[in-house]
């Protein structure tokens, strides 16, 4: 890629090397730079006494630098490898090894100048190209020195090039330059492709996030909290919220639908309103490509503020765009049935954002029916504007949040309102190897009123600069905005804009959290430098800084007290060449920097998709920003920044499906906080705090959350209320310290298990910060190895139960907060082991059902026939751990009941249901064989055996003279008909294969007779019913064939 770099002068005492083709800033043309003549000498300065020795011969230059004679062709892949290796600095022609090559190109991918020899950070890339560049190509540490590059003046570094200008000229000039001593080499890692080396950095730089990610404190499952939730059968998409200006009713807009709510209790609907799509227009919307059933529908995408009585909508309507005004008092649409064009986007999909001042509708989306041509526009009647159709203004954005700025009415250089715009979109001042997404913020003014030749009926305020949210001292960096929340509260001295990021190769699923002050960003646009674009090569487009004068009045700037002293009323008087300026530069070359120069919050494994802040005040007079981000998952994180350290109060799970947030909207009224998240699915109402759910002081305080408070009389965790004062009744402590909290008592569970059985002792820790510890007679269990076993990281099983187990179990929750360990007793069990007598009584011991089929065997308490039990005398005192007060006859036993149901039941002396089953297969065994015997389904050696008791009984012979006669004349008919054949007379046999009537008439032989006479004929007259030599049942055509 070719690099464009900005003319400078060389520093007076700085000498460019022998040979090398500069440019004057004056003239821009190339002159020749070498040793000064005599008359360049200084005043002071003696003249050399002699000539110095003429320089060594230069080494011929590498084979790809050699001049190619002119008629001389090379082949195509040839040709263009040594065109883009002529193209290289003379460093990267030095160093010509795969690690050292792509670690320039990698430089020159994102290192950018900014009107000096140093590279200017990318937003992209927060490490800079130089930076990014050491850690790919080894380059050295950070700091390390090494020679200068060729080409480049004294003292600079081989990564901040030189402001001279690299010639385009590929004569034999351009080669004739001495080339220093290659630099000193150092270990390096090859690299066999840039993508490749830079995906691997940029995994192991997003996997260091990991590291301090902080962790939600508590998780609270959908079925632990009441949440309150609105669906409506057959509505989807409910991704538009609206309060309204009371707070007391909550506008949804779904698809098709609008819905009016209750603010405090959304599951108690109002009124609602349906706007659905004739079916011509779902027809048309088919013919045009789109999916009748999900895309061919009215979603609602503007719900705006019109006035005290009626609402603006706007949904897609089909693929075609239409906007309507609803009526508050009878909640109908008036059908006006406006174009929405500009306004509403023609595809769900699309991204879109719009905000309501003054009546005009701003709104930032798609023009087309493709979504190609991307506006920024503003709906009224008698000013409509919007941007230039034009890269430099917007390219392929994906608006977020747009919001408007009012001027302060103190203010003193007497401006007008903005209208900010968040979005993200393709970078066009840096180049890389596929397109690289930089977030933005817009500003428009609300007063203008475009050009009057220049940019008729276009904004001529339109502004944009980059959004930069990245943390330097661990390079990373997240370029893609998700969304936009601006905090405006009481004691703010300006709005602050909250933002959610993420990285666009989000792999490891990191999201960050920056905040930024309005004051930064207005200083950007009213004092920052601009950004131009240059060809260069006469094909490509450089975007540098602008150093040249700057039109007055400003230009973007709105129309304020100074602009209206020199003749500038509004935007249509202002001049042309302002005009021009802001259409040829609307980018800023300065960014908008977060507050302390790092995002607020940074998490991994999970991705932000939306934001609201609250600012509520704490029990000592602190303010605190309290953060409540959605997440893809349906989860809700309460968050709040503590001195640098970012703190996950809790974590919510809004819907029992994991379908992501899409919405979020925040009522801060002191009557109700609610945040209320808008999904696929539903809304979903959720307080802004679970006090009630900290069952002792010290949760309470550990949760560290500026709305709850511990109360001493009432023994709860409370929500603080905004009368509340310090008081020794209420205990909260934003620190984390629980040496305020009185001690606690903690009843024990008592169980009694078997001999030899399991045991399983629960303990219900929800602090996911907190270490649990096991302790049995006040002595540390280690759950490890054949005794003790952890489950789900806090219960204990304690296998192979014995008399020496007997004893009291404590479960401890440790938590660290800021170099604290705090210390509590989560629950106390004692368990005593008894050895039952084996009397038939111990069989009728109740049993308590666990899960599946298994039983949990446990020894009751009740007198039971028999032995009585006897009573456990209460465990002896023990002095309760460090920081835990209990009383002394209490033990801790942590370890919930578990009873091995399998051991149990294998030790049971109750058979007869396996006697049963084994009686059952006995008989069902008989029968099989039974039945065998019947059917011969037999083995051999068993038929054999049947066959020989069969036949071994007498049976009664029979007379069958009777049938003699009609047998012989059977055999002469056979006879006759084989001797006219051709052939001898064969005798007729029995085959088996004659009918009844056939054997009735005539004489049945004797078994004897039939075998006689078989083994008299020969083998080819046998029947194949009958034992014979033959092999295959078609033999007989081969024997016949003989």
């Amino acid at each position: 890629m070719n690099r464009f770099y900005e003319v400078q002068n060389l520093p007076k005492n700085a000498s460019a090397p022998r040979g090398a083709q500069t440019l004057s800033s004056d003239h821009m043309h190339p002159r020749a730079a070498g040793p000064r003549r005599p008359s360049e000498r200084g005043p002071n300065r003696p003249a050399d006494p002699a000539p110095p020795r003429p320089p060594p011969p230069p080494p011929p230059p590498p084979p790809f630098l050699r001049p190619r004679s002119p008629g001389r062709a090379l082949p195509g892949r040839a040709a263009r490898t040594r065109h883009a290796r002529a193209k290289i600095s003379e460093d990267s022609v030095l160093e010509t090894t795969e690690g050292r090559f792509w670690r320039h190109r990698i430089q020159n991918f994102f290192a950018k100048p900014k009107g000096s020899t140093q590279f200017k950070n990318p937003v992209a890339f927060h490490v800079g190209g130089g930076d990014l560049a050491r850690r790919l190509g080894n380059a050295g540490p950070r700091g390390s020195h090494r020679p200068p590059a060729p080409g480049c003046a004294a003292g600079h570094s081989p990564q901040a090039l030189s402001s001279v200008r690299r010639d385009t000229h590929r004569g034999p000039q351009a080669h004739e330059r001495l080339l220093p001593e290659p630099p000193v080499r150092r270990p390096r890692v090859r690299m066999r492709a840039p993508v490749g080396g830079l995906l691997a950095a940029l995994a192991m730089l997003f996997g260091m996030a990991v590291a301090f990610a902080p962790k939600p404190r508590i998780t609270w499952e959908h079925r632990e909290v009441h949440l309150e939730n609105f669906h409506e059968p057959g509505i989807f998409n409910y991704s538009v919220l609206l309060l309204s200006e009371d707070k007391t009713t909550l506008y949804v807009g779904a698809r098709e639908a609008v819905f009016a709510l209750s603010a405090h209790n959304i599951s108690v609907k109002q009124h609602e309103a349906y706007w659905r799509v004739s079916e011509d227009k779902k027809a048309k919307c088919a013919e045009k490509g789109k999916s009748r059933q999900t895309e061919c529908l009215n979603y609602i995408r503007v719900l705006q503020p019109l006035s005290a009585h009626a609402l603006y909508v706007c949904g897609t309507n089909a693929f075609q765009p239409s906007c309507d005004h609803l009526n508050l008092t009878s909640f109908k649409f008036l059908g006006r049935s406006e174009d929405g064009k500009g306004r509403c986007p023609f595809d769900p999909a699309q991204s879109y954002t719009s905000v309501m001042v003054d009546g005009e509708l701003y709104s930032g989306t798609s023009y087309n029916f493709l979504g190609s041509e991307p506006i920024i526009s503003r709906n009224s009647s008698h000013s409509p504007l919007r941007t230039e159709y034009a890269i430099p203004w917007l390219n392929e954005p994906s608006f977020v949040f747009a919001d408007v700025m009012r001027e302060r009415p103190d203010g003193v250089d007497g401006g007008d309102d903005r209208v900010y715009f968040f979005f993200t979109e393709v970078s066009v001042e840096y180049e890389f190897v596929f397109k690289l997404m930089v977030p933005r913020v817009a500003r428009v003014c609300k007063g203008d009123q475009g050009g009057l030749r220049t940019l008729q009926k276009k904004w001529t305020s339109f502004l944009k600069a980059r959004l930069i949210c990245s943390r330097p001292d661990s390079n990373l960096v997240f370029n893609v905005l998700q969304d936009v929340f601006v905090l405006r509260a009481q004691g703010l001295k300006e709005p602050v804009i909250y933002g959610v990021f993420t990285p666009q190769l989000n792999n490891v699923g990191l999201s960050a959290v920056c905040a930024y002050n309005l004051s930064t960003a207005e200083a950007v646009f009213s004092q920052g430098k601009y950004m131009q674009s240059t060809t260069v090569e006469q094909s490509h487009t450089k975007w540098v800084r602008y150093n040249g004068a700057v039109p007055t009045p400003r230009p973007g700037a709105c129309i304020n007290r100074e602009a209206r002293a020199a003749n500038f009323s509004s935007s249509l008087s202002l001049p042309d060449k302002t005009l021009q300026f802001v259409k040829d530069h609307p980018l800023m070359d300065s960014s908008v920097t977060p507050i302390d120069n790092r995002p607020r919050l940074i998490r991994s494994d999970v991705n932000y998709t939306q934001i609201v802040v609250d600012r509520t005040q704490a029990l000592d007079g602190t303010l605190y920003d309290v953060m409540f981000v959605g997440t893809d998952r349906g989860t809700l994180h309460k968050a709040v920044s503590l001195e640098n350290e970012a703190h996950i109060i809790e974590e919510t799970q809004l819907f029992q499906d994991s379908e992501p947030v899409q919405t979020l909207l925040l009522n801060s009224e002191q009557g109700g906080r609610f945040v209320y998240a808008g999904s696929s699915s539903g809304v979903v109402q959720a307080p802004v705090a679970f006090c009630e759910k900290h069952a002792t002081c010290k949760d309470c305080v550990l949760a560290r959350d500026p709305y709850c408070t511990w109360n001493r009389a009432t023994e709860a965790c409370v929500a603080l209320q905004p009368t509340d004062s310090p008081s020794r009744d209420l205990i909260q402590q934003m620190s984390g310290d629980t040496s305020a909290c009185p001690d606690e008592t903690k009843s024990f569970r008592q169980h009694f298990f078997k001999h030899g059985g399991t045991a399983e002792l629960k303990c219900s820790q929800k602090s996911n910060l907190a270490r649990v510890v096991w302790t049995f007679q006040n002595n540390a269990l280690e759950p490890k190895g054949p005794k003790y076993s952890l489950v789900g990281r806090k219960n204990l099983l304690i296998f192979n139960l014995s008399e020496g187990d007997s004893g009291v179990y404590q479960c401890l929750s440790e938590e660290r907060v800021r170099n604290r360990t705090a210390l509590q007793v989560v629950a106390k069990h004692v368990l005593e082991v008894r050895v039952l007598p084996r009397t038939p009584a111990a069989s009728t011991l109740p049993a308590a059902r666990a899960e599946g089929d298994r039983t949990l065997l446990r020894v009751s308490t009740e007198p039971t026939p028999g032995p009585p039990a006897q009573t456990p005398a209460p465990p002896p005192p023990s002095p309760a751990p460090t920081g835990v007060s209990c009383r002394p006859k209490t033990v801790i036993n942590t370890v919930p009941q578990v009873h091995s149901e399998k051991t149990m039941y294998l030790k049971s002396s109750d058979n007869r249901l396996l006697m049963f089953l084994f009686l059952l297969f006995f008989v069902l065994c008989l029968c099989l064989v039974s039945y065998n015997c019947y059917k011969g389904y037999l083995p051999s050696q068993c038929l054999k055996f049947r066959s020989a008791v069969l036949l071994g009984k007498k049976q009664p012979t029979a007379d069958f003279s009777e049938f003699e006669q009609s047998v012989k004349e059977t055999l002469v008919e056979q006879g006759s008909f084989s001797q006219q054949n051709g052939g001898q007379p064969r005798p007729a046999l029995d085959t088996g294969y004659e009918t009844e009537q056939d054997t009735m008439a005539s004489r049945v032989p004797t078994d004897r007779e039939d075998s006689q006479r078989l083994d008299d004929l020969p083998a080819r007259d046998r029947p194949f019913d009958v034992k014979c030599e033959l092999k295959y049942a078609d033999s007989d055509a081969d024997v016949d064939a003989d």
